[in-house]
């Protein structure tokens, strides 16, 4: 239909007249594009319990069997216990929210209302709602949702700190529905003005909101628009508002409205698919699902609906009581027809968990770090890098079918186009078949490029002091004077340091590699230093040692020029640079992470520098603390850039973020590291973006374990790295995979999935071939 794009900058009259010249099936098609262009194949859910904190109200909606009378209320509030009792009961049973609804200022109206807040010692519902939520939070984790009615800035400012986000339903901007025959007629918290003036006070706290249309009590089509455009306006000005629900009335016995005619299926679609083109793309619409037959639901969809709302467990929809929930399943497979997937969300809605400093109080900020992933939705796996155990199933089909976003990119992908930012970000939002598809065309890619071989290195690691002048949020492995810091300091003398690489030789090794902290004692020389000492130890061994970070504070130290001082690295018998240090190539993430470490620009420096004379690197990425999926689109662009320009890496190896004894962590400042479903398709999706300029993507089996490699190899991985006799920096961090990964290990694990296992040296010859000469000099 013409210019419905625009709908979002035009006048209630004007939309009012496009829409009217527009067919339902027309506008549902346009609005299904929007849907899918702005929020993909994913349809959320909230998995929650309702607590009815009091049925007592000032208000008398004549379509309400939620508000009741002192006679019939039975009392007029849930005791702590009552209210704990249901949020432990959803705890249990999965549920990450709590959804307080109760009625509107009781007190004003009910003596019994008072008389009860008197003896629990509030001054008001509002305040007795504050303590509640704060239970909720403390003993059960559970996010509350807070719908309290009209609220004012001082409200505002008592119930953000335990509130992830709150609500209140416009309904209406009518105010003719408040006349007397009208539905909202003798309640005052209905007016118009009110709810609008409340919604924007909203805006002005910062607090993510949940509001909303109620169709088809008396309202017209046009005033329909209007509220919608009276909310696209206030988000517009605040940004604040979360989802907007479009409630379609049911009728209920008992009501003045009993016999009132309820909306049709069509309408509520055409009210749905007005307010997809009203509004911001981006905007989550919600319409209840246990509002409607269950094959009613996918028409829903098709309209413009990408999130259910609340789900519960346990709990009944106590507004509309005769309406029961759909079981879960009945509804992911409702939503499997609409060729959408079904995924839990948190009561704070996932843009706004991404912005989680600016959208909520920083004691709730940490909680809600902690339960997401990189796209604000919860991770509902139990698994994190480093901590071993068993991996989520995650079906990689022989044969999937991608849907058309994710297909289109593989496509251009296929192609060999470079893919773009958007392209990769995409890839990572893949769930389910397009999982499943990103993986085998990485796996695809693997086979075409390097074959069946899974390759791997026997080394050992020295870390050679663990004392360090900088303080990156990630690392729980550098010491410095704090005695609380977990284990003791050390730094190994010279002698030390070639003992263990002589050693090493004798174990079978071909390569050490050697990092540490940047000791506030050492300077270019000290890495000299320890090469010749190794060399001089073991003669025969690869040198893969300091990370661009310390050769960067070398060349300082000694007021070089990084060329010069990489050139006396690889004189005194520097063989390779481990690519560490990388973290996030993008200022945004180092600022948070790491921000007196070298920027992203001087890593890539250090790499370039390398390269052109003649040392080759690994290139690495740290994800899953404080990034997002466009950061890693962008580390991803700019290893690819450099490797096209200089071919010097071997290899890329994502390395999982470990959170356990993470600095940043424990201050409540990053993620809960990667979900297992981010860190296979990193390695998936680096195998895709990097092809064919880097083709070795190794998994790290400290990070992910025998079992999460297991399924990288089928994921476009090909190496297991190297042994790691004496890991230590991940152990640190609260790894509990080992410390070694010896050469048995590696064999069983390429043939658990049918390959053969290949030793390798550090360049990725097959031991006992003649090596490949190191890069010459770039001119």
């Amino acid at each position: 239909m013409a210019a419905e794009n625009d709908l979002d900058r035009l006048t209630a009259e004007e939309i009012d007249m496009k829409l009217a010249e527009s067919s339902l099936e027309r506008m549902m098609t346009e609005s299904e594009s929007r849907t899918l262009a702005a929020h993909g194949p994913i349809v959320t859910y909230s998995r929650k319990v309702f607590i009815p904190l009091t049925r007592l109200c000032r208000d008398v909606c004549h379509y309400c069997t939620f508000a009741t009378t002192p006679r019939h209320a039975g009392p007029a509030y849930l005791s702590r216990d009552e209210v704990l009792e249901i949020a432990r009961a959803g705890r249990d049973m999965g549920c990450l929210e709590a959804l307080f609804t109760l009625g509107d200022r009781p007190e004003d109206r009910y003596a019994v209302a008072r008389d009860a807040l008197a003896v629990t010692g509030h001054a008001s519902t509002l305040a007795y709602l504050r303590d509640m939520a704060q239970a909720v939070l403390d003993e059960t984790g559970l996010l509350p949702h807070l719908n309290p009615g009209l609220m004012e800035a001082a409200d505002y400012a008592m119930l953000r700190p335990v509130s992830a986000s709150m609500g209140l339903m416009l309904e209406s901007t009518s105010d003719r529905l408040c006349e007397v025959g009208g539905p909202h007629f003798g309640s005052p918290d209905k007016r118009p003005s009110a709810r609008l003036a409340t919604i924007e006070e909203a805006g002005r706290a910062a607090v993510p909101f949940t509001t909303g249309l109620l169709i088809g009590i008396g309202e017209t089509r046009r005033e329909r628009i209007e509220a919608l455009v009276a909310i696209r306006d206030l988000h517009a000005r605040y940004g604040h508002i979360q989802e907007v629900i479009i409630q379609n009335f049911r009728a209920k016995a008992d009501t003045r409205m009993a016999g009132h005619p309820e909306p049709s299926l069509d309408d509520h679609l055409w009210t749905i698919a007005a307010a997809r083109l009203i509004l911001e793309p981006e905007m989550t619409i919600q319409a209840p699902p246990n509002l409607h037959d269950r094959a009613e639901l996918t028409a829903l969809l098709r309209a413009g609906v990408n999130d259910w709302g609340g789900v519960s467990p346990v709990t009944p929809d106590h507004v509309n009581p005769e309406a029961p929930w759909p079981h879960l399943a009945i509804l992911a497979e409702a939503t499997a027809e609409a060729g959408r997937t079904l995924l839990q969300r948190l009561a704070i809605g996932p843009a706004y968990a991404r912005a989680v400093d600016r959208w909520a109080d920083p004691a709730l900020a940490t909680s809600v770090r902690r339960l997401v992933d990189g796209r604000g939705l919860p991770k509902t796996d139990k698994w994190s890098a480093g901590q071993g155990g068993p991996v989520p199933d995650i079906a990689l089909d022989a044969t999937p079918q991608a849907r058309s976003g994710i297909g289109a990119v593989l496509a251009k992908a296929g192609s060999g186009s470079l893919l773009d930012e958007r392209d990769i970000v995409a890839l990572f939002h893949a769930e389910d078949s397009d999982l499943a598809a990103v993986a085998a065309t990485a796996d695809d890619l693997r086979r075409a490029t390097v074959g069946h071989a899974v390759t791997y290195v026997v080394n050992r690691n020295i870390n050679y002091t663990n004392i360090c002048l900088y303080k990156c949020g990630f690392c729980a492995f550098s010491k410095g004077s704090t005695k609380a810091e977990r284990g003791p300091a050390y730094r190994l003398d010279l002698v030390e340091i070639g003992r263990r690489a002589a050693e090493a030789v004798e174990r079978g090794a071909t390569e050490v590699c050697l990092q540490g902290g940047i000791h506030p004692s050492f300077d270019g020389n000290t890495y000299l230093d320890i090469v010749a000492a190794v060399r001089a130890a073991a003669p025969s061994i690869h040198i893969h040692a300091f990370s661009p970070l310390e050769v960067t504070h070398g060349a300082q130290t000694l007021g070089l020029p990084l060329e010069d001082y990489l050139a006396r690295l690889k004189t005194a018998g520097l063989s390779t640079l481990p690519g560490t240090a990388a973290e996030i190539l993008d200022p945004e993430v180092r600022a948070l992470l790491c921000p007196d470490k070298l920027g992203a620009d001087e890593w890539i420096e250090v790499m370039r520098t390398a390269h052109g004379v003649g040392l080759r690197s690994t290139a690495t990425i740290m994800f899953g603390h404080v990034d997002g999926y466009e950061h890693w689109a962008r580390h991803l662009l700019r290893v690819r850039a450099l490797q096209t320009e200089t071919g010097g890496f071997t290899e890329f190896v994502p390395l999982p973020f470990v959170h356990m004894e993470a600095p940043i962590w424990r201050k409540g400042r990053a993620r809960s590291g990667p979900s297992y479903r981010e860190a296979l398709l990193m390695h998936a999706v680096a195998r895709i973006v990097l092809h064919p300029v880097i083709t070795n993507i190794q998994t790290s089996w400290v990070k992910m374990g025998a079992e999460g490699s297991r399924a990288v190899l089928n994921a476009g991985g090909n190496d297991l790295g190297g042994v790691l006799m004496d890991e230590s920096i991940t152990r640190s961090a609260g790894g509990q995979n080992g410390q070694c990964f010896d050469r048995a290990q590696m064999i069983a694990l390429a043939n658990s999935v049918g390959r053969p296992a290949r030793q390798r040296t550090t360049l990725y010859d097959p031991i006992g071939q003649q090596p490949t000469p190191s890069l010459e000099p770039l001119a």
